[in-house]
């Protein structure tokens, strides 16, 4: 008995002098979204980019030189070692205590909404879903609008003028809340709990030990987002703070430019040089801090550990 085996199938020839009109996915482009893409780089960067150049001028040149290219004299060191020495060097009190402040309203936001949001995740317990819906609509609420409310408070409990003033109010963060219950959702699988639960592991030690690497890219995202927005704070510090050696940088520029606009007793006149020049500094350390935190910023870490 003999079998026959069907040819295998030929692939399609497409006539001669006929090209394909199929495109490698590779090679595929789009001019419109290019242009959008390049529109939009150059909306970021032109800011910057004007910073930088306006770091290395004088208060004469910032106003008789061309925004967007350097002077004939650059001085971006003379302008760096200017404002780090003026005023006795205020200006590096100003960075430390943002630092500080940023940096632990950031790690204490993270902490606590990843706490809060592993628990809404993964805990069901009575008014879960009144108490989510609280967090969403505190998401709305500007913070502006709670900046007064939040410095009565502060004055009864004689917080004012202290660095907790600044911190407190920053560690609360409804969106990173939100942020960190989406994401634990599907980063922390229920079996993996189950399974430590069965090895005899307590709640606190699957949280401290287990749920929080596998947050870690949420983590790192909340600490970014809280990083950012501590840092650029100015109206809260503002209103909270009555002594320059408190001051963040973001309200320490800002009385130097009151300075060289009013011209107030110890102005000099390189003042609004030194501004400029403060406020390049200034974000220096938010994009180192971006890139060391970045490596950290992936996804799917728990991802084939555990079979569904």
């Amino acid at each position: 008995m003999t079998t026959t085996t069907a040819p295998d199938r030929a692939p399609a020839r497409t006539a001669p002098g006929v090209r394909s009109r199929r495109r490698p996915q590779a090679h595929r482009r789009s001019t419109p979204l290019t242009i959008a893409m390049l529109a939009a780089l150059a909306y970021f960067l032109l800011p910057l980019f004007w910073l930088v150049i306006a770091s290395t001028k004088s208060t004469q040149d910032l106003f008789n030189s061309f925004g967007l290219w350097f002077s004939h004299a650059p001085q971006l060191w003379t302008n760096v070692r200017q404002t780090l020495t003026y005023d006795n060097g205020v200006f590096g009190r100003w960075l430390l205590n943002t630092v500080v402040y940023a940096g632990v309203s950031a790690l204490g936001a993270a902490m606590l909404a990843a706490a809060a949001g592993y628990g809404f995740a993964k805990f069901r317990f009575r008014g879960h879903g009144a108490s989510f819906n609280l967090v969403l609509g505190a998401i709305m609420v500007p913070t502006t609008a709670l900046a007064i409310p939040t410095y009565l408070l502060f004055a009864k409990v004689g917080l004012v003028n202290t660095p907790w003033a600044v911190i407190l109010p920053s560690l609360i963060n409804p969106f990173g809340l939100y942020l960190m219950r989406i994401y634990a959702e599907d980063a922390v699988p229920d079996s993996v709990i189950e399974a430590a639960r069965i090895d005899g592991a307590g709640e606190a030690r699957i949280f401290f030990t287990l749920a929080l690497r596998l947050l870690a890219p949420g983590l790192v995202t909340v600490v970014l987002f809280t990083l950012v927005s501590t840092w650029n704070n100015y109206f809260l510090p503002l209103i909270m703070l009555n002594d320059p050696s408190l001051y963040p940088v973001t309200v320490g520029l800002s009385s130097w430019a009151a300075q060289a606009q009013n011209g107030g007793a110890g102005a000099s006149s390189n003042m609004l040089a030194l501004v400029t020049t403060g406020s390049l500094l200034s974000i220096i350390p938010l994009v180192v801090a971006f890139l060391l935190l970045q490596r950290y910023w992936q996804s799917g870490l728990a991802s084939g550990a555990v079979k569904q």
